[in-house]
């Protein structure tokens, strides 16, 4: 009896070891040759696999299932299935109730909330419970072939997400791009002016996107602003950033982007990077309620004058832009200089 079962791993020891007379199994002098046959079987397959035996069903498990109890498989060998899974056991007892009336079952990806290593974990499984039947032909155990399929899941849901994300992000594209191909054209005196704000418009719109492709949750202001002027500096010493690290997420990084770039292209025609002495300042805050503080200020430049007739690019800084952050936009022409204010809210990531 003690060469049963023979080989197996450690598990083989284990099983040897344990004191089976005090468990509904029996002592192993009594085991029926059906039970030893499937746990030779068993300890010598390398997929996981464990046994439940007996009035109380009793685990037998093999080396390959026991990163499945996690922490549980300290004195885990010979407990009782309602006990050792404890946690799951609501969700598992239909199938195992199922397996013991003759009829297998197969379940895949189920979701099952684990406490096997001290805190709630979500987790996914696929399995096969079978009936095991004693010498006599009697149901007497089941037999479980499983696969923690939770890492597979968690890669689809990811994927999917991603999908989503990128389906979210072209027609949010397209839809920016429209308006601002449309709203262009409305607002140009000639063709030629239109092909040509709209081609710089949508490079801006490009720039924007390459930032955010960098990363998935959003960019930072600093980066922002830096990109979206790179174009319109002569002299990086022109321009003054001053600002926490602050990320916003991409749909807000895009808004502001443009406002920024609308600003800047503005400033380089008629304002404080149309001389060789104007510079613009540009800051920010946020506070514990994440209200966000934006502002463009210009000086240096000649002398400002309000326009005569409100364009697309003040619509687009003052509205906009000023809707992704959930506020309000203003620019005022101060002689010394434009002034821009944006006052609204950071997006949180369930937002975005």
């Amino acid at each position: 009896m003690s060469e049963f079962p023979n080989g197996g791993g450690e598990m083989a020891g284990a099983i040897r070891a344990f004191d089976w007379s005090k468990t509904s199994v029996g002592a192993m002098a009594t085991w029926p040759a059906s039970l030893r046959a499937v746990v030779q079987m068993m300890l010598h397959q390398q997929h996981a696999i464990c046994l439940f035996w007996g009035t109380d069903l009793n685990i037998i498990y093999n080396d390959a299932y026991r990163p499945f109890l996690g922490d549980k498989e300290v004195g885990a060998l010979g407990q009782p299935f309602h006990e050792i899974w404890s946690d799951v056991w609501e969700d598992v007892k239909p199938f195992a109730d199922q397996a013991l009336s003759g009829c297998g079952t197969f379940t895949e990806n189920l979701r099952l909330l684990m406490q096997r290593n001290g805190f709630l974990e979500e987790t996914f499984w696929t399995f096969s419970y079978s009936p095991l039947f004693d010498d006599a032909g009697e149901i007497a155990g089941i037999i479980d072939v499983a696969v923690d399929t939770t890492r597979l899941v968690q890669s689809k849901r990811k994927e999917e997400l991603l999908r989503r994300e990128l389906v979210h992000r072209v027609k949010n594209a397209m839809a920016v791009t429209s308006a601002v191909v449309s709203a262009t054209m409305r607002h140009a005196n000639n063709l030629e002016e239109a092909r040509d704000t709209v081609a710089k418009r949508i490079a801006a719109l490009g720039k924007a996107q390459s930032l955010l492709d960098e990363s998935d949750d959003g960019a930072t202001v600093d980066a922002i602003v830096l990109e979206s002027m790179a174009a319109h500096l002569d002299d990086r010493a022109r321009l003054t950033i001053d600002g926490p690290p602050v990320r916003v997420q991409p749909q807000q990084a895009v808004g502001l982007s443009l406002a920024i770039y609308e600003l800047a292209t503005n400033a380089l025609k008629h304002g404080a990077l149309s001389n060789a002495a104007g510079t613009v300042s540009v800051s920010w805050s946020v506070d514990e309620q994440a209200a966000f503080r934006f502002a463009w200020v210009e000086a240096g430049g000649p002398p400002v004058a309000a326009p005569t007739r409100r364009g697309f690019g003040t619509r687009l800084t003052d509205q906009i832009v000023a809707n992704y952050f959930g506020g309000t936009g203003q620019t005022t022409y101060e002689r010394h200089g434009v002034r821009f204010e944006l006052n609204g809210t950071i997006q949180s990531d369930e937002e975005a």
